[in-house]
């Protein structure tokens, strides 16, 4: 084991004061945040990071999983960002546009990370975990930003992931995000795609339905309930 896993890991150890709430013994102290991003291209070191959202994941008294606050917004490119137009065709999204009301990445991470940190505190967990559609790209480009901007406090796991594509392929025999949601019964609309705001969302519900899905056919019981 690596020494910085051995960091992670000692890091999210239980401590003693009584019982911890549900969703810290769901997943071992960590909480689900699931992000989208849009980006300028595919090199999280060179490219920009255009649009970012992120949903918190609530558990209700059942112990079933729900999604509960998104945050969104449009991102000024970083000084020297590279931005492909094939990338700008694909999302729909128009730089110049009058209404796009883009803020720096430090002031968007720095929000994100804010109210992260008190659902954190809220549901007695150390740390978040991302979860994502093919999860490593948008952890990728997360991290460049965080990096660029030095921010501090970032509430993420910095190589640890969930990735509904790999969860849905499993549940459902689906990889691609539109067609995973279809076959979980999640309502899917092709021409609000590529919007990070709208493509966390439906993530959140797939990542949700496959968790609770599992609980209810008996796969996770909370020993301390």
């Amino acid at each position: 084991m690596s020494e910085d896993l051995e960091y992670y890991e000692d890091e999210l150890e239980p401590h003693s004061g009584g019982l911890k709430p549900p969703m810290a013994r769901r997943f071992r102290g960590y909480l689900p945040v699931v992000v989208d991003v849009e980006t300028g291209g595919f090199n999280s070191a060179t490219d920009a990071l255009l649009e970012i959202a992120a949903v918190t994941i609530g558990m209700d008294e059942e112990g079933l999983l729900f999604p509960e606050h998104t945050y969104f917004f449009r991102i000024e490119p970083f000084a020297g960002a590279n931005i492909e137009q094939a990338a700008l065709d694909f999302t729909g999204i128009k730089l110049d546009h009058p209404l796009r009301m883009a803020v720096s990445e430090e002031h968007a991470l720095g929000e994100i990370f804010r109210g992260i940190r008190k659902s954190l505190k809220a549901n007695g967990c150390k740390r978040a975990i991302l979860v994502g559609h093919n999860s490593s790209f948008d952890l990728g480009f997360l991290n460049a930003a965080v990096n660029r901007t030095a921010l501090k406090r970032n509430p993420f796991h910095p190589f640890s992931s969930f990735d509904t594509a790999t969860l849905a392929g499993l549940a459902y025999g689906q990889t691609v995000l539109a067609k995973a949601c279809q076959a979980a019964g999640i309502p899917f609309d092709g021409k609000e795609a590529h919007s990070a705001r709208y493509d966390t969302e439906k993530t959140a519900e797939l990542f949700c339905g496959i968790v609770n899905s599992w609980k209810q056919m008996g796969g996770w019981m909370d020993d301390e309930d």
